[in-house]
């Protein structure tokens, strides 16, 4: 068996500190505050669904939450002499205190987190919760809590159950246990079952602001000369920029716009199309496409008439050549589209990368040519 500390984890973005190691948030002070005023006023839901785009802090805040819940007294506790204890004002909690310390480490007994397990024998994290995870939720929670205390229970991510294991959820949510809160982590709510939504409260975070994303980056290490680059690229994600930054985003998109300075730049476009493939390279494989689908919606947004601030040298001028008008812009947008489900497809049946990688770009350049004749 694998040992504890040297299982990985699912829910964590290598190069950044996991979501429970991570003690500030940015950019999302009213949901802090949503949270706070439900505690204050008695009203805390059984169930939070914390929702938005990937990356943008929706676990990190879940995990202050669960910190705050089973370290701050209970509301509307004994003051003892002097009166009602004052409301906390913010989630941040004591980082030396004994409950935190064992969040820390994963051994806190009233905390119970559901994610994708790692299969030992394969290697591999699994692709799916399932049924069995949901079921020892649903055992945590029928365990009375040593101190007679809230427990809680974080879910991430619920994109990730199974049919059976939504179901599972839903009769946990319809029968929910006395002193217990469930934060579920979502980056599709509209994808669940409405019968799931309408049982929690809504939390919707939305995408990070330039500043609060620079200050997030800035927590993580991130390179400051980066930062301007990522916070371009990454639509307002931190994850996305960490992701980003490992597999040396901002050089292989400055590359990636550099292929049409003028027409396709065919033996440039082999070489970077070749350099996402060989074993251990496919995180490599995963972000050149994913730049290659930013590249196509920010032309769309430049014929738009939306054009977004330049994310590399050069990237202005080959956009607004690429892109002069509204038409272009759809076309654009079209093309991303379908580029993007034939790239599900392509990687569904193991197609060669550098393959995938240059059938994208010669689509680009066919576009491109069709867009200049008109």
């Amino acid at each position: 068996m694998t040992e504890a500390a040297e299982i990985p984890e699912a829910d964590r973005v290598e190069g950044a500190p996991h979501p429970r190691e991570t003690s500030a948030l940015f950019g999302h002070d009213a949901a802090e505050a949503a949270v706070l005023a439900a505690r204050a006023g008695g009203r805390m839901p059984h169930a939070w669904l914390i929702a938005g785009p990937r990356g943008i802090g929706k676990a990190t805040l879940a995990w202050r939450i669960a910190r705050f819940l089973l370290t701050a007294p209970e509301a509307g506790g004994d003051a003892g002499l002097f009166g009602t204890a004052p409301q906390p004002r913010t989630l941040d909690t004591d980082p030396a205190h004994p409950v935190g310390r064992r969040i820390a480490a994963m051994s806190e007994p009233r905390l119970h987190l559901v994610r994708r397990g790692w299969d030992d024998e394969r290697k591999a994290f699994r692709t799916q919760i399932g049924i069995d995870e949901v079921r020892a939720l649903r055992s945590f929670f029928q365990l009375s809590a040593a101190d007679g205390g809230t427990r809680v229970a974080i879910l991430d991510a619920a994109d990730e159950m199974t049919a059976a294991a939504a179901n599972g959820l839903l009769k946990l949510l319809e029968e929910p246990p006395p002193q217990a809160v469930l934060l579920i982590v979502c980056h599709r709510p509209a994808a669940l079952l409405p019968t799931i939504r309408s049982r929690c409260r809504m939390l919707r975070l939305r995408p990070l602001g330039a500043k609060d994303l620079a200050a997030a980056l800035a927590a993580t290490g991130t390179d400051a000369a980066a930062t301007a680059t990522l916070a371009e690229l990454a639509a307002g994600s931190v994850g996305e920029a960490v992701r980003l930054q490992a597999e040396d985003g901002p050089a292989l998109y400055a590359a990636l716009v550099g292929l049409w300075r003028e027409r396709l730049d065919r033996p440039a476009a082999i070489r970077l199309a070749e350099g996402s493939a060989g074993r251990g390279r496919e995180g490599r494989l995963d972000t050149l496409v994913r730049l290659i689908e930013v590249f196509l919606a920010r032309l769309a947004l430049t014929g738009a008439g939306a054009a977004p601030a330049e994310a590399v040298p050069g990237e202005a001028a080959v956009a607004a050549r690429l892109a002069p008008d509204l038409r272009a812009g759809q076309v654009w947008a079209e093309l991303a589209a379908g580029l993007a489900a034939r790239s599900r497809r392509a990687r569904a049946v193991n197609l060669d990368p550098p393959a995938l990688i240059l059938d994208m770009l010669v689509a680009i350049d066919r576009t491109a040519a069709e867009i200049s004749a008109r």
